[in-house]
C-alpha cells in the first residue's frame, strides 16, 4: 500500500517486503461497507483527531483510493495541500480519477512507506490509516524511519489502525470483513517502536470506531 518513480504502466508496482491490495474496486467497496470514503465520518475523525488545520503540508503513507487524503486535503484547504503515496498503481489510478471527481486537489504517487520519496522536513503531519498491520516488524521500524524523516520539526505523525473487537458478534462481523491477518493486529505495539525511532509525546488509545485505535508522535523541535 504504499514508489519511487516507477513506470505507470507496471501493474506490479515496486517491490516491498509489505502486504501490497491491487484490487482497487474490491478495496472500494470494502470501505464504503466500513463507513470509510472521502468525508464519511471516520475520515473526517482521524483528520481531526491528527488537527490537519488550513496551511498543513499532508501526507498519506498507504493511501489506497485516496479517501483520507482527500478529506484531509479538505481540512488543510486552498494554503495547504494533501499528498498520498500507495504500493498499488491501481490504487493510484483510483486515487487520482477520485480526485478530479471529488473536486480536491491532491497529489498521488506510487511509493513505498520503507522509501519515501520526499525531502527532509517535507510534512507538517504524516497519516495513515489500516496500513501499518500489513508490514512486518522490520519494515515498520524502516517506515518509522522514513516518516520521522520526512516530517518537519514538531511536526505529527498520526495512524490509525486495526483494534480487533473483543464483542464476539463484532468480532465475527469484521473477520467477515476483512479477513484473518487484521484480527491478528496488535496496534499497542507500535508505541515502543516510535518511541525507539525518536518521536516524543507518543500517545495512543480509542477511537470513537469500534474497530481503530490510535497511534501518534511528534518530531522533537
Amino acid at each position: 500500500m504504499h514508489r519511487t518513480h516507477n513506470d505507470p504502466k507496471t501493474r506490479s508496482g515496486p517491490e516491498t517486503a509489505g502486504a501490497t491490495i491491487h484490487r482497487a474496486s474490491q478495496y472500494d467497496i470494502h470501505t464504503r461497507l466500513m463507513g470509510l470514503g472521502v468525508n464519511r465520518p471516520n475520515s473526517r475523525m482521524i483528520i481531526e483527531m491528527a488537527k490537519i488545520k488550513p496551511g498543513d503540508k499532508v501526507l498519506d503513507v498507504g493511501c489506497g483510493t485516496g479517501n483520507l487524503t482527500l478529506t484531509a486535503k479538505r481540512y488543510a484547504g486552498a494554503s495547504g495541500s494533501a499528498y498520498g503515496i500507495d504500493a498499488s498503481p491501481e490504487m493510484i489510478d483510483v486515487a487520482r480519477k477520485k480526485a478530479k471527481r471529488s473536486g480536491f486537489e491532491a497529489v498521488f504517487e506510487v511509493g513505498l512507506i520503507e522509501k519515501i520519496a520526499y525531502p527532509d522536513a517535507t510534512f507538517d503531519v504524516v497519516i495513515s490509516r489500516l496500513v501499518i498491520h500489513h508490514l512486518p516488524d522490520d519494515l515498520k521500524r524502516q517506515g518509522f524511519a522514513e516518516i520521522f524523516r520526512v516530517l518537519k520539526p514538531g511536526g505529527l505523525f498520526f495512524l490509525a489502525d486495526f483494534n480487533p473487537p473483543a464483542n464476539p458478534v463484532l468480532a465475527h462481523v469484521t473477520f467477515a470483513l476483512v479477513g484473518h491477518r487484521m484480527m491478528q493486529t496488535n496496534v499497542w505495539g507500535i508505541p515502543p517502536m516510535l518511541t525507539e525511532t525518536g518521536f516524543v509525546d507518543v500517545a495512543s488509545g480509542p477511537t470513537r470506531s469500534a474497530f481503530l485505535a490510535f497511534v501518534s508522535g511528534k518530531k522533537p523541535t
